[in-house]
């Protein structure tokens, strides 16, 4: 059973930066294909940032230039890097694949506040 454990959000100012971290254990499925989501309140779940089958990666628009997603594969880890964050980022954040998010499989996932 796939098993991801989400960490490293916290309560920011606007401006300041946070480092995410996804931690990935059980079933058999590639790191290379997850991404990060966030759900604000009152909100749908988006995606935030990916890697493209060619192994790119991808932004939503709102964050691009700002965020970055990265990986370890030999910790089988996935990060999201947020800069210059803004209290419109404020969200619970998921790590997932999108064939688990799809089937709407999600972990616990990680609150981010930004605060103004």
């Amino acid at each position: 059973q796939v098993h991801l454990v989400e960490s490293g959000g916290g309560l920011v100012q606007a401006g300041g930066s946070l480092r995410l971290s996804c931690a990935a254990s059980g079933g058999i499925f590639s790191i290379n294909a997850m991404g990060w989501y966030r759900q604000a309140l009152g909100k749908q779940r988006e995606l935030v940032a990916g890697f493209t089958s060619g192994g790119s990666t991808n932004y939503a628009v709102s964050v691009k230039g700002r965020f970055t997603i990265s990986r370890d594969n030999a910790k089988n880890t996935v990060y999201l890097q947020m800069n210059s964050l803004k209290p419109e980022d404020t969200a619970v954040y998921y790590c997932n694949t999108p064939v688990r998010a799809k089937y709407g499989f999600w972990g616990q996932g990680t609150q981010v506040t930004v605060s103004s």
